[in-house]
């Protein structure tokens, strides 16, 4: 009985997508989270009757013919690439991107990662991080006679040094953008890394065409929806029921005839 297959087929994929709706709820408070959804294919279908062949030496075309399903399958998991909340901080070197684009990252490798996440700090020598100390690229450093900075919505890092009246230009934040960001690879940490899928980076000054300006003080919240995500998990669940009774039906049907005389 194809059912059993078919039916297990549909059980795997609701276990994959209600994983995907529980890693949307565990990351509903991670700075810059962009939340997952899933998406089937149906498999391959067996012609017990082919669509368009013909039926009679007349010539008659059979009309729809007979196709049965063989199942469901998991095709992908899209990045839902919308902004999220911003949520005020009051810190200075937390930053949040105001429309398209993507901070840049010095990984230890040499490489450049990506990342929505603005939580930035200095490390001993002045220079703007992440929570791991990955480098912010361009690399910025701030004097350590400033006693204040200010960060604009073009991305140009002003310090206020102590005595000088002048506000000192210490650095010039640039973003990126991607022709395909669904196409960008999850490193964990809030990374991202370019495949040939996503294309490759486009830099540019925040706040000019195409590029989101940059607001201090602010971090982009995850753009999960805790009422969506539930209501997501229990469709998944009762789809994963229904299959699992139609397995339980077949193994009914199975053992009716295994127990004729």
């Amino acid at each position: 009985m194809r059912s059993l297959n078919i039916a297990a087929t549909g059980m795997v994929a609701q276990q994959r997508n209600v994983e995907v709706v529980s890693n949307n709820l565990a990351n509903m408070n991670t700075t810059g989270y962009m939340r997952r959804r899933s998406e089937f294919h149906d498999l391959l279908y067996q012609n017990l009757r082919r669509v368009g062949s013909t039926s009679s030496d007349a010539g008659t075309i059979v009309p729809s013919g007979v196709q049965i399903g063989l199942g469901v399958k998991l095709a992908a998991v899209y990045r839902i690439h919308e902004q999220g909340n911003l949520t005020s901080t009051d810190n200075s070197f937390d930053m949040a991107v105001q429309g398209q684009g993507m901070f840049q990252i010095l990984l230890p490798s040499g490489d450049t990662a990506y990342t929505r996440d603005g939580t930035f700090q200095l490390n001993a020598d002045g220079e703007i991080v992440t929570h791991d100390g990955y480098k912010l690229q361009p690399s910025i450093s701030v004097p350590n006679t400033a006693i204040d900075v200010t960060i604009n919505s073009s991305g140009e890092v002003l310090a206020k040094i102590e005595g000088k009246v002048a506000l000192q230009n210490v650095g010039q934040i640039k973003v990126a953008v991607f022709a395909n960001d669904a196409g960008l690879q999850a490193e964990g940490n809030n990374l991202y890394v370019p495949t040939p899928a996503s294309g490759q980076a486009s830099t540019g000054t925040p706040g000019s065409t195409g590029y989101g300006s940059i607001l201090q003080g602010f971090l982009e919240t995850s753009n999960v929806n805790a009422v969506e995500e539930i209501s997501n998990l229990i469709s998944a669940q009762r789809a994963y029921e229904m299959n699992s009774k139609v397995i339980q039906t077949s193994d009914e049907m199975m053992g009716t005839v295994a127990n004729m005389r």
